[in-house]
């Protein structure tokens, strides 16, 4: 999750986003180029990528991510 809001615009390929405390490819929205998505600050979400995709990510700062599982956060090391 972020500390405020996110803008997110597919630029090109497919983002595959979904909401949760866990990723789970069953309950994501694959979105195509020129796709526009929301996120309010704290939504807990995930997203996934399975072709080369860049996206647009807009929104006031400074930001930062959460992460609901801290072994997840790959600037920690273990």
């Amino acid at each position: 999750m972020h500390p405020n809001d996110e803008n997110v615009t597919v630029l090109s390929g497919t983002a595959n986003i979904g909401t949760g405390d866990k990723l789970d490819e069953t309950k994501g929205e694959a979105l195509k180029a020129g796709a526009f998505l929301h996120m309010p600050k704290g939504m807990h979400h995930f997203a996934w990528f399975t072709e080369e995709t860049i996206i647009q990510s807009n929104g006031l700062g400074p930001t930062g991510i959460t992460y609901i599982n801290p072994a997840d956060d790959p600037r920690k090391t273990n």
